[in-house]
């Protein structure tokens, strides 16, 4: 490369393709006859740019048919964002003048604890929790490396500049800046005694390190930076020095040298500050623009724009160098946007960048995978998309998989949500519930677990008995779980010894729910629990590797750090730290597809770039204020502020639309509603202006994404179900309770008795009435059966004893059971006063034969009268149906109970029925719990059936029933008397939505 006095600084226009271009210009200038490239240093931002770089030179020499290459020395600088390390050329083995950097987690637990005692310093009460404390450590270490990187000491806090911004701004501010300064004051003490630095504090003095010696003693090979955009002072002072050796040179992605002067002014003074008591940065610094950051980096620098040269090679697919130009007017600053009126065509043109609006995330990622499967379709063409929106890139990895397309998502995903990690997070959810239903069944029916013990084994016995524990939540603990486990052993040999293993892997581990204790000792608990339950399986693949070493830093420095914490904290802390930790795929995936994140798509370059997530809030991000120190402040001190990222962002956004083809993508909704566009999105139309606008509409993929979900043109109509079994099928029993439904909506009854399909309960669901009702029922059975050798017997112990035995969660308990104790007292008075009626009865079974099918049930009370008549009585948890109902032969179990009484099909029991009531547990018209109900016209009624009307009523309906649906060929039509109150377990099955609206408008007819 030729020299020349002052800084050798170049910059790789947009449209060249930043990794290809950089490529094309060092093979003829570095390689040599007998060596290539091997002489060459090459500095590059992140392990990611290395990467890149690397397919560039594979790719260069390929193109050239050239045989063996000899590669430069490709080094790191590290990227703090990517949590990446210095490569062994800034950081030797030999750089013992320099002190380590401290452990990141020994730094951050060590921080919560100091922070309890800056609170307590500064007279703050009360102490947050542990989980609190955390939180407020992570933003103090975050805030901490802004300062650091910026040089910024914590003294600098107290400066003038500073309090005049504190002043300008609410009291609030102070008290952060207060903690802020006390923790960090406190951390330095610690970190004094411990002979180590801070990371951010530890680069600075490596980048100044190799500065000073490359500065007296030049290497004797070349030394080349190229793509690093970071603009701390430390790094930019060296890049300075590369710049000035021999054979060195800086070489910048995108930096735009066709800005006019005025423009480039007007993008603020970036460091530079006339009257260092003003601050380096002035409010109306145009931060949000890409070409901001690399002004702030020239300028720390101490080089001029004009001292920039442009770099002349071009890329493998390049596009036109019109796309460059045009790039620059669509980022102008807001004053000099003024003149897109007067500005040529060349200027704005876009050829080649089309814009695809979608209707929702979905349809957004469907389109995109159709985009990149067209693309890759070609021979030979590259396609990456990029977007910060990572539900979008998991949605669009998913659409690719049907077309056996595995696209590697290079930003990877939060360690909380891959399997090793939610294991883990299963753990501390179900030791911080006390082995809760909902938590521990998603644990035990993990794809992880089981593991050692059989996996088809383990997951069948976890399934029977989630079966058994759907309902209301049991009592806390693993002992009613193992009480329900043993009461199935007969159904399932062997589910109890599993039920052993289970509570020999998660017993030690809910030993830590008493008292608080260390984060180390909770996570090697944790560690422990998920080896014995997923054997070495845990820590395999990607995910497995990255929980190991987030598993010993904790075990590693949690003990020592002085923080306890109860197990209800434990969730939150562990998912807060995995969403910060990134799990990359192993780089297996389609050799022609990428999907990048922003940080990851820098300097990579595809044929085709589709940029998703186009929307304010994804890209650019929302930029959030730092929340211990103010803007003011931050400008104060020369700290860029929280708007730096949206200019980095759309930096980002310019290096993507320089590609040969480039689709800019966003939806019209996301998740929550209706989305913004992105603002630049917005200034792409605007540039492009309306009469250009069409032309530049990507519409076919996305109509493509709704022809494949929309329905035909003309759809088959789903008619009302009707179904029709056979006589063998429609031989079945029928239950007192399912009678009515038989009447009133015959597919229930089909799908329940001839199908055989029950409705689950959730886990850890409410009390539904059904469950109310088999408490109730189980409580009086029990009273009455105590009464029958001691009439005075009370009703409470009874209920308590039930209560307990059904292992009700001491929540529930105590929310449900004073109505029900109410309730049940009522019942207790209205049996011990009433002297006309005895009680013969209780929960007796009983049968009876008619038209020779089999009706069965159970009477819930049946009293004999004075006269000798029996009353039929029916508890019920809520309202009785009234007579109107069972007129219409929807509430008939009255009726068929004391027609089996007349039958004598209760055993030891003869007698003529003569009242027929419902005692309801329910609130009267009073207010007061508990009331009796009767069908019958009697009493003082003016509506109701006439007694001797009754039985002959039910008997008639019963036998129309039987003689068209059991013994008859009647069809079970769904819904077929819609003022049937029936359940909606079954609307699904029957596809009531598809049919009822058609049948709502003809009801005479089927609805088609």
């Amino acid at each position: 490369m030729a020299e020349r006095n002052g800084p050798n600084v170049y910059s790789i226009a947009a449209h060249r393709g930043f990794a290809d271009a950089l490529v094309a210009g060092l093979v003829p200038r570095y390689a040599q006859d007998d060596l290539g490239l091997a002489r060459l240093t090459l500095l590059l931002p992140s392990a990611r740019a290395v990467r890149t770089v690397t397919e560039a030179f594979v790719r260069h020499f390929g193109a050239a048919e050239q045989g063996g290459m000899l590669m430069p020395r490709m080094a790191a600088v590290g990227d703090l964002d990517l949590d990446e390390a210095l490569g062994a050329l800034l950081d030797p083995l030999g750089a013992v003048d320099i002190p380590p950097a401290v452990e990141p987690t020994q730094r951050w637990l060590t921080l919560a604890e100091l922070v309890g005692r800056a609170m307590a310093a500064l007279g703050r009460a009360p102490r947050p929790s542990a989980d609190g404390r955390l939180r407020l450590a992570r933003e103090i270490g975050q805030t901490m490396d802004r300062l650091l990187v910026e040089g910024v000491a914590p003294d600098d806090l107290w400066t003038e500049p500073v309090m005049q911004a504190l002043a300008e701004v609410a009291s609030h501010w102070s008290e952060n800046t207060k903690l802020f300064y006390t923790v960090q004051t406190m951390w330095l003490a610690e970190l004094k005694a411990l002979g180590m630095v801070d990371a951010a504090t530890r680069r600075n003095m490596l980048f100044a390190r190799a500065a000073r010696q490359w500065r007296h003693a030049p290497p004797p090979t070349p030394i080349v930076a190229a793509g690093v955009t970071s603009a701390a002072p430390e790094l930019a002072r060296m890049l300075r020095v590369i710049s000035e050796l021999p054979g060195g040179a800086v070489i910048l992605p995108d930096l735009d040298l066709t800005l006019h002067d005025a423009v480039w002014d007007e993008l603020g003074r970036a460091g530079n500050a006339p009257d260092p008591s003003a601050g380096a940065f002035a409010r109306d610094d145009a931060v949000t623009h890409p070409q901001y950051h690399l002004k702030l980096l020239l300028n720390r620098m101490g080089v001029a724009r004009d001292e920039v040269r442009p770099w002349h090679r071009r890329g493998i697919g390049a596009a036109e160098p019109e796309r460059s130009h045009a790039i620059s007017s669509l980022f102008l600053p807001p004053q000099a946007s003024t003149g897109w009126v007067d500005l040529p065509p060349e200027k704005r043109r876009l050829a080649g960048v089309r814009i695809m609006e979608s209707a929702n995330p979905e349809e957004e990622a469907q389109a995109i995978s159709l985009l990149v499967r067209r693309t890759l379709a070609e021979a030979g063409k590259r396609v990456a998309v990029v977007t910060p929106d990572r539900g979008l890139a998991a949605r669009v990895a998913s659409h690719l998989r049907r077309w056996n397309i595995e696209a590697d998502d290079s930003a990877g995903r939060p360690l909380s949500q891959t399997a090793a990690g939610r294991l883990l997070l299963l753990l501390a959810e179900t030791l911080a519930d006390d082995a809760s239903p909902v938590a521990l069944f998603a644990l035990l029916e993990h794809p992880l677990a089981g593991e050692p013990f059989g996996r088809a084994e383990w997951l069948e016995y976890a399934r029977i008995l989630e079966l058994e524990l759907r309902g209301p939540r049991p009592a806390s603990g693993l002992a009613p779980i193992r009480q329900r486990a043993g009461g199935l052993a007969r159904r399932a040999s062997g589910i109890a010894e599993w039920w052993q293993s289970v509570e020999a892997i998660l017993g030690p581990l809910l030993e830590f729910r008493e008292g608080e204790c260390s984060l180390g000792a909770h996570v090697d608990a944790l560690a422990q629990a998920a080896e014995a339950l997923c054997g070495q399986q845990i820590w395999a693949r990607e995910d497995g590797r990255a929980l190991s070493a987030f598993v010993d830093d904790l075990r590693l420095h949690g003990d020592d750090a002085g923080l306890a914490l109860v197990a209800g904290d434990l969730p939150t802390v562990l998912r807060e730290a995995m969403d910060l930790i990134a799990v990359r795929p192993p780089y297996g995936g389609h050799p022609r597809v990428s999907i990048y994140g922003l940080l990851e798509s820098r300097m990579a370059r595809a044929d085709l770039v589709i940029c998703g997530g186009l929307n304010e809030g994804a890209w650019p991000p929302r930029s959030a204020p730092d929340p211990l120190l103010a803007p003011p402040v931050m400008r104060a001190l020369g700290v860029p502020g929280a708007d730096f990222r949206i200019g980095l962002s759309a930096h980002d956004l310019a290096g993507a639309l320089g590609a040969p083809e480039v689709v800019l993508s966003r939806a019209a909704r996301d998740e929550g509603g209706p989305a913004i566009p992105s603002r630049f999105l917005l200034r792409v139309k605007a540039l492009l202006g309306d009469r250009l606008l069409e032309s530049h509409r990507e519409t076919d993929a996305v109509q493509l994404a709704r022809t494949l979900d929309d329905a035909p043109d003309d759809p088959p109509v789903y008619p009302r179900p009707a179904p029709r079994p056979d006589a063998a099928q429609r031989g079945v029993d029928i239950a007192v309770t399912a009678l009515d439904r038989l009447l009133g909506d015959p597919y229930q009854f089909y799908a329940r008795e001839i199908l055989g399909l029950r409705s689950l309960d959730q886990l850890d669901a409410e009390p539904s009435a059904a469950w109310q009702g088999t408490a109730a029922h189980a409580i009086l059975e029990r009273w009455h059966q105590a009464r029958s050798s001691d009439p005075a017997a009370p009703l409470a112990p009874v209920a308590e004893d039930v209560l307990e035995e059904m292992n009700m969660h001491p929540l529930m308990r105590g929310l449900w059971r004073p109505r029900l104790m109410a309730a049940l007292e009522w019942v207790e008075r209205e049996v011990g006063e009433g002297t006309e009626r005895t009680v013969v009865a209780i929960e007796r079974k009983g049968e009876m034969t008619v038209d020779g099918v089999r009706i069965h049930g159970r009477a819930d009370r049946i009293d004999r009268l004075s006269d000798g008549t029996l009353a039929i009585v029916d508890y019920k948890t809520g309202k009785p149906p009234g007579w109107k109902m069972v007129e219409q032969g929807f509430a008939l179990q009255l009726g068929l109970i004391g027609m089996m009484a007349r039958a004598g099909g209760i055993a030891e029991l003869e007698g003529e029925p003569s009242a027929f009531e419902y005692w309801s547990l329910a609130k009267n018209r009073d207010g007061e719990f508990g009331y009796v109900e009767t069908p019958l016209l009697v009493g003082r009624k003016t509506k109701g059936i006439e007694p001797e009307r009754f039985l002959p009523l039910t008997g008639a309906k019963l036998r129309e029933a039987i003689g068209d649906y059991i013994r008859g060929d009647a069809p079970f039509t769904a819904r077929k008397n819609p003022d049937y109150p029936g359940y909606a377990d079954y609307d699904q099955l029957m596809r009531l939505d598809e049919w009822q609206a058609r049948v709502d408008d003809d009801p005479a007819g089927d609805g088609v």
